[in-house]
């Protein structure tokens, strides 16, 4: 089914810096809803997506887009909206691709994991420009190039590195709500971010060091004590930063990580096992780092850190 919208309920700009299984599927909804949406994309990836469109699959339904694309090259002056969705190794080339889309009033969010990327962004374009932003989705490329939606979960939060939420937060967020995912505001970005990147080292170590999916692991003895000490070593090193992960968070953690049955596994093991470039370093590398600063103690992360440098030297 192809479905994408011709009415432009927000005239605002958006870039989307890249469309792999984030940007791609939020970017997609966007468009699907009107939003005046353009994807900065390599060549080849463009060259996909002009064959065969934006695909969206998974959770029984098919939407195809034919998507407003654009290389570096040919990057037309300021926007109003840039989502930055690449993964951390792409980051250093997209900063400079898209220094042409930035302008006095631009906005930019980036939707990367871990905490790296905001001192890379705010160096490059000014902090008077730079959100703070997570996304929760469960998607992936296929060998076709199309997205694959493996879970319903899907939300995006946008909300100021410092403070309460802005007019400029507002703003984005009304750009940013549309049907296929749940848009909101946060009066703390950093404790968003942080909360997320606590849940993602979490879920990496787990299925990366037990080497198979949620469901596996908790049917063996020991699996599920084993991701109950993993998600409090990554929570209390959250909490050493400042950003303690609220009970509830913590339990939605628990259930996602011990569900019986699940096949949910974390994109850095998807990436591992694909043989493709992972987020070791950007992930669970600065996330050591950082609790060691800290005076907190991650010996399964760490564990899980070793087990991944060696496995990527002796590929």
């Amino acid at each position: 089914m192809t479905s994408q919208q011709n009415a432009q309920p927000d005239a605002r700009r958006i870039l989307v810096v890249g469309a792999g299984a984030t940007g791609g599927y939020f970017g997609a909804r966007l468009a699907q809803a009107g939003r005046d949406v353009t994807f900065l994309v390599r060549e080849g990836r463009a060259a996909v997506l002009r064959r065969r469109g934006l695909r969206i699959t998974g959770m029984g339904r098919e939407d195809v887009i034919e998507p407003k694309l654009v290389t570096a090259a040919d990057l037309d002056g300021p926007y109003d909206l840039v989502l930055v969705t690449v993964k951390a190794a792409a980051l250093p080339r997209a900063l400079a691709d898209l220094a042409p889309a930035i302008g006095p009033e631009t906005v930019v969010v980036p939707f990367l994991n871990g905490m790296a990327h905001v001192d890379a962004l705010i160096a490059a374009f000014g902090a008077d420009r730079v959100l703070g932003g997570i996304v929760k989705v469960v998607t992936t490329v296929t060998d076709d190039g199309d997205i694959l939606q493996m879970n319903p979960l899907a939300t995006l939060t946008v909300g100021e590195l410092s403070g309460p939420p802005s007019e400029r937060v507002l703003r984005a967020v009304e750009t940013l709500t549309v049907p296929g995912f749940k848009a909101s505001a946060t009066a703390d970005a950093l404790a968003s971010m942080w909360h997320k990147w606590a849940f993602i080292v979490a879920a990496g170590t787990v299925t990366c060091l037990l080497r198979g999916p949620v469901g596996a692991i908790v049917a063996v003895p020991g699996g599920t004590d084993f991701v109950h000490s993993v998600l409090a070593e990554a929570g209390a090193v959250s909490a050493a930063a400042g950003h303690p992960v609220p009970a509830q968070e913590q339990q939605l953690s628990v259930d996602m990580l011990t569900q019986p049955g699940s096949t949910f596994t974390s994109s850095l093991y998807r990436d591992v096992v694909a043989g493709l470039p992972g987020e070791t370093e950007h992930l669970l590398g600065d996330f050591t780092r950082r609790a060691r600063l800290l005076g907190a103690d991650t010996p399964l992360i760490d564990l899980a850190l070793m087990q991944l440098r060696v496995s990527a030297a002796t590929a």
